[in-house]
Parts: structure tokens; C-alpha cells; sequence
């Protein structure tokens, strides 16, 4: 396969997403239609480049054995003979026609054209308004091209020569340039690009084996099949079986002809053409680096970056979101295979990681990363480059040196036991130790809810803490999602609801019956203090009581806006908490609050807006009737947002707590939940550490 099959994947994919749509989540917010704004456009815009062959190691990347038939529906597999001799005389006349209207575009992804320019606009509803992309790429040869996309919020264009590549940002008039020769493995020379932005865990695999070598003939047998294709009623028009419509659009004298994709309130226009490089100030044209600089952006800010930092971030993240916008089963029904090593165990649990470690921080990050290393490295990839680069075109900023610049200042209140347990997940992941540090500060702007409800709200007086995760599924998290039972030497065992490769903590319960959930707020930039996942972990692996976990809060510096709700099961208390840099305040259970309306006896409520006024009302309607079943339930849609990343109820004196995680069809609320014994999964840990008797 070549890359020019890639607007037959587009078309295919498109078609197969609007079929499904029903089974996924809607819109997710301006960062994931940036996400498959920049994404789409790399599959349609970099379709047409030819000549750069999908290698074996692709296609192996899809054994059959973990794609299922649901995913690959007969209605979807070209048929063998499709285009044989047996086929009617009207078919054969329909497909002539067909291929005839769309050869340009079939000869360029055929790799018949060496070079050419490819025009591309896509028009749709996003969150209650049309927006429109524009795309615009020149192909010039193998190791250059221009690619442009532009939207009313955002802009980005990437230029890509020999010897340098720019990512130009017009809206923030900033160009971040990479020059030199590229070492690592990730970048964006086009041969054999295929290989290294598809992989099995995204749905585009199943497809680039389907029509592996086909030429124009068969791709545009492909097409029919794939869409399942009829003549339409209007001359030039073909009729897809979900609705789709593409339409060869008349053109003018010596002009260049359109082709339009329609589907319901969805558009697409596409041109093919050879690049024009006589007007400049219209299009880059194969202009040196230097050339483009002068010319383009004479009077921009310019940022210099290591080459191979630029084109890892961009193709790792293309290759990660193609994973999280189209997901394949073999990411969606991961293989359920148990694991132990050294210090650490792998098990399924109803489907769930759940992941043992105990010994030194040194041990314990090994063997983290050892048992982890695929979830590791997509969570990796989804923070760092997919969430990273679309950050970036959105605020203008490098986001890795924001990063970067957050984590100097957060250093110094890191404790030399984390730092060392990162470090070694580093080295056992194979990757430098300052990546994993700074990521395991990134930020953490969460939209939570939580809750304690014990004493006469509940139906047995006893403790239940619930926490809403309610946190950009849309880059894909949950893949990487991992419950962790943690013993570290000298310290209280905990449990944590996490992430691989995450060292911190966001949700979690100790040995001491003491269980913490956390809510973002506001204050991005505020470093100076103890990172909110540092302060989260030390709480689980030092504090013994309530009191311990309040006087932590209150005695040490912090970062930021978070709220939290902290619980013990052992005096059924719970407090709710309201942390900046400048001060910390505790609301106790039955006080009121400004931002929280009036105190329920027996109860701490955090959430905001509607989600509050929600959680107050199912609280009050089911108030001394509460138990296990409905506090599951008051942490249900649309206490829940549609972000919703996990879900943890803790019954913290009796050292259980239930996790559900969201999935790429629905939020964490609208999974099953999966209940877990703190003190049996510690038990286990101690009895295979003990040295085994002699006699």
C-alpha cells in the first residue's frame, strides 16, 4: 500500500464512523475536534503522497486472529472477483464511469503523480455551529512537503526539507523550526511513513490491508465496495449505502475538478492539482527553509527546537490519535495476558489491570514499567505528543517547555523516593529520565465530583466515598488505565486508580482505611508548591489518620486551585477541602458553604453548576437510604460528564473499594464497576515476600 490510498481510507472510515456514531461519544470539547481536525487532515491532505510503501510489518501489525468479524462486517470486505468477468454489462459501464470521473484522484493515489497539489475543505457542525478546515498540500519529493490547515480558532502549517522542518502557527504568529540531521526513528521522511503512523491498535490497519496494492482500477473498485456504491440520480454522482454522496463537480475551461463528499450536514470539497510555484504569496512552493523564513515569517517569532524532538512529537502523535479517534479491538479488547516479574504482577481482573508492586521505590518503578511498557508508552504518547501538539496549536506554546519550565519549579518539593522510583520507570521503559519526570507533573485541570455520605445518610451508618474522574477521555487515558496496589518498603500499602506510567495519585485508598479523591480547579502556572499528585501519594504512604491528611494539606506549600474530599473509615469522618497557594479550607460533613449551598447532616458534597444542584438532589431524595448499589449511583450521568475517565467508590472500612474506567464507546459511569479488597491484595503482597521456611 502507498500513501496515496490514504482519502480511501479517509472516505471509508468517515463512512464507517457515521454508521457507528451512535455508539460513540459525541463531541468532546474544542481540544478533540482540534485533535481530529489536524488528524483527518494528515489522512487526507498526506493520502496523495506516492511511492512510500506500507511495509510487511504493517500488515502483520493486523493478525486476523485479533480482529474480529464485527469489526471488518462482510458488507465491508471487497468480495473476491468483484470486477470479474461475470460482472453485468451495466456494472462494468457504472465502474468505467466511475473511474474515469475520479482519475485524477486515482492516479494520485495510484503514485502516478510524483507531485501535485492537493486542496481539501471539510464543513460540518461542531458543538452547535458550522466550522469549516481547510487543508492545502504540496508534495515536492521524499523528504519534502507543505502542509496548511486552517480554521477560524486555529492554524497550523508544517514545512518539511532536507535539511530542516518549520511548524508554522499563523494565529500566534510563532514558527518553531528543527534543523539538521535527524537520529531517532520517529520523524516524518516519507518513505515508509506508513509504517510508523499506523499501527494495529487503530482501525486504519484493517483497512490499509484491504486494499494493499491495488492500482487505480482496484482502488476504485475498492471505493464502490467499501461504500457500497450505486449511481446516483444526479449525471456524475455515486450513492453510498449510510448516505454518503460523492459527486465529480463540473469545472471550469482548463480548470482543475472538484470532488465533493456529502453526508448529512457533513461536506467535503477536494481538488488535485500540480503545484503551482509561481505565486509564492499564495502558496510555499519549494522554497528553502531559509527561503520560507525570509519570506513567510520575516517578522514572526522564531523558536528553535532539537529536530528529532519536532517530528517525534508530530508523528507520534498523529500515530496515537489515529489509535484514540479510530480505535481497532485490539486496542478496544486488549489480549487479557497475566504478568509477573520481579517485585510486581500483572492480573485481569472482569477485565481490568490491576497491577501489584512492592520492595524499594528503585524496585518498584522497574518493575512498573516492566509489566507496562505498551500502556506505558501510549499514555506517554497521548499526554507528550497527541494532547502536546494540539495544545500547542491551540495556545501557541511548545508544550513540552511549558512543561518543562513547570516542573523546575516543582522539583524542589518532590520527594527523593518518588524522584527514584520515576527514574528507574524511566530506565526500564527505555526512555530518559527528565521525560518521565516532567510528565509526572503534568498539570492536572480536572472537572470532578465527590462525595462522603456516612452516619444517618446512609442505610448502615457506614462511610461511602465516592469520586468522579471527569478528565479528557478524548486523548485516549483509559487505554492506559491501572489499578495499583503499592507496597513500598517502610511506608503504609495503598491502592491507587491511576495510569501507567504514573507515579502519582488522583484517587486512592491505605491500609489505614484513610481514602482521598481530588477535583481540579483553576490557577494553571502556580508552581511553586508540592505537586497535587506528590501530596496525593505521600497522604496514602504516610498519614494513619484524617487528622495526619488534614495537617499535610495545611503544613506544606501547594500548587494551584484543587478541591478534594478526604475520608476515614475507621471514625467514619470525611472532610471536603478548598486548597489555593495562598490558603487551604476544610468543610466539615454538615456545614455549608457558598460555593456548595446549604450543609446535609452526616455528608461532604463537592462538584459544581448543575452536577452539584444533581448530586445534592439524589442525595436529599435517597437520604438515610443509601447504600453500596444507590452510591454508585449518585456518581452516575450527569453527575458524570461525558469525559467521564474513572469512577471509585471507597467503603473504606472495610478495605474495599469498586473501580469502573471509561472505555472509547461510553464514560466510566456507564461501565461496570469491579470491587476490590485492599487488605486480601496487601496480604498477598506480604505472604510472597516472606522468605520461605527452611524446614
Amino acid at each position: 500500500m502507498t500513501w496515496l490510498h490514504w482519502p480511501i481510507l479517509a472516505i471509508c472510515l468517515v463512512d464507517q464512523t457515521i454508521r457507528g456514531r451512535d455508539q460513540r461519544q459525541p463531541g468532546a470539547g474544542r481540544r478533540r475536534a482540534v485533535m481530529a481536525a489536524v488528524i483527518c487532515s494528515w489522512v487526507v491532505g498526506l493520502a496523495g503522497i506516492p511511492g512510500i510503501g506500507l511495509g510487511s510489518s504493517a500488515v502483520a501489525e493486523t493478525p486476523a486472529a485479533e480482529t474480529p468479524a464485527a469489526e471488518t462486517p462482510a458488507a465491508e470486505t471487497p468480495a473476491a472477483g468483484a470486477s470479474s468477468a461475470g460482472a453485468s454489462s451495466a456494472t462494468r459501464a457504472d465502474e468505467s464511469e466511475f473511474a474515469q470521473a475520479f482519475r485524477p484522484v486515482l492516479e494520485m493515489l495510484s503514485g502516478q503523480l510524483a507531485t501535485f497539489e492537493l486542496q481539501a475543505t471539510v464543513q460540518g457542525p461542531i458543538e452547535g455551529s458550522v466550522q469549516a478546515l481547510s487543508v492545502r498540500l504540496a508534495k515536492w519529493d521524499d523528504s519534502a512537503f507543505d502542509l496548511e490547515l486552517t480554521h477560524a480558532d486555529y492554524a497550523v502549517a508544517i514545512h518539511r526539507r532536507p535539511e530542516a522542518i518549520f511548524m508554522a502557527l499563523p494565529k500566534h504568529r510563532v514558527v518553531y523550526a528543527g534543523r539538521g540531521e535527524l537520529q531517532g526513528v520517529d520523524h516524518l521522511e516519507l518513505v515508509g511513513l506508513t509504517d510508523r503512523l499506523i499501527s494495529r491498535g487503530s482501525v486504519v490497519s484493517t483497512y490499509s490491508a484491504m486494499i494493499s496494492g491495488a492500482d487505480a482500477n482496484g482502488l476504485s473498485a475498492a471505493v464502490r465496495t467499501l461504500l457500497e456504491l450505486t449511481t446516483g440520480e444526479q449525471p456524475g454522482s455515486w450513492i453510498g449505502a449510510s448516505g454518503t454522496e460523492l459527486r465529480l463537480q463540473s469545472a471550469a475551461e482548463g480548470g482543475t475538478p472538484a470532488y465533493s463528499i456529502q453526508h448529512g450536514d457533513w461536506s467535503a470539497t477536494i481538488r488535485v492539482a500540480t503545484p503551482n510555484s509561481a505565486d509564492p504569496s499564495s502558496w510555499a512552493g519549494p522554497q528553502t527553509g531559509d527561503q520560507l523564513a525570509e519570506a513567510a515569517w520575516a517578522d514572526w517569532q522564531h523558536e528553535s527546537l532539537d529536530r528529532d524532538e519536532l517530528e517525534r512529537t508530530l508523528s507520534r502523535g498523529v500515530r496515537r490519535a489515529l489509535e484514540v479517534l479510530l480505535p481497532s479491538s485490539a486496542l478496544k479488547n486488549p489480549r487479557q495476558t497475566a504478568a509477573k516479574t520481579e517485585h510486581g504482577e500483572l492480573r485481569w481482573v472482569d477485565g481490568q489491570r490491576l497491577v501489584l508492586l512492592q520492595g524499594t521505590p528503585e524496585q518498584v518503578g522497574r518493575a512498573h514499567g516492566q509489566l507496562l511498557q505498551t500502556q506505558s508508552h501510549a499514555c506517554i504518547d497521548s499526554v507528550l505528543h497527541a494532547f502536546g501538539t494540539v495544545q500547542t496549536v491551540i495556545n501557541g506554546r511548545w508544550f513540552r517547555s511549558d512543561l518543562e519550565a513547570a516542573y523546575e519549579r516543582l522539583r524542589p518539593h518532590i520527594p527523593v523516593d518518588h524522584l527514584t522510583e520515576t527514574r528507574a520507570l524511566a530506565d526500564s521503559l527505555g526512555l530518559p529520565q527528565d521525560t518521565m519526570e516532567v510528565l509526572n507533573v503534568f498539570p492536572e485541570l480536572f472537572h470532578c465530583s465527590g462525595f462522603a455520605v456516612f452516619g444517618d445518610a446512609t442505610v448502615d451508618g457506614k462511610l461511602y466515598h465516592g469520586r468522579v474522574l471527569d478528565y479528557m477521555t478524548m486523548i485516549g487515558l483509559q487505554d492506559a488505565a491501572t489499578t495499583f496496589v503499592i507496597a513500598i518498603d517502610g511506608k503504609i500499602p495503598f491502592a491507587t486508580v491511576g495510569y501507567a506510567g504514573f507515579t502519582g495519585s488522583v484517587s486512592g485508598m491505605n491500609l489505614q482505611r484513610v481514602s482521598l479523591g481530588e477535583m481540579g480547579g483553576r490557577g494553571e502556572g502556580q508552581w511553586d508548591g508540592v505537586p497535587m499528585a506528590t501530596l496525593m501519594r505521600r497522604a496514602l504512604e504516610e498519614c494513619h489518620t484524617l487528622a495526619e491528611v488534614v495537617a499535610l494539606w495545611r503544613d506544606n506549600p501547594r500548587t494551584c486551585e484543587y478541591y478534594y474530599v478526604f475520608a476515614d473509615g475507621k471514625d467514619r469522618s470525611a472532610v471536603g477541602v478548598a486548597a489555593t497557594p495562598e490558603k487551604v479550607e476544610f468543610v466539615y460533613p454538615g456545614e455549608g458553604h457558598p460555593l456548595l449551598g446549604e450543609g446535609i447532616k452526616d455528608t461532604v458534597l463537592l462538584s459544581a453548576g448543575d452536577r452539584l444542584v444533581t448530586l445534592r438532589g439524589r442525595v436529599q431524595q435517597f437520604y438515610g437510604r443509601i447504600d453500596k448499589a444507590r452510591a454508585q449511583w449518585l456518581m452516575s450521568r450527569p453527575v458524570a460528564m461525558q469525559s467521564n475517565l474513572h469512577n471509585v467508590l471507597f467503603v473504606p472500612e472495610d478495605g474495599l473499594f469498586q473501580v469502573a474506567n471509561a472505555s472509547h464507546s461510553g464514560p466510566a459511569a456507564d461501565q461496570p464497576y469491579v470491587e476490590y479488597n485492599l487488605n486480601a491484595l496487601v496480604q498477598e503482597l506480604r505472604a510472597a515476600t516472606q522468605p520461605v521456611s527452611s524446614k
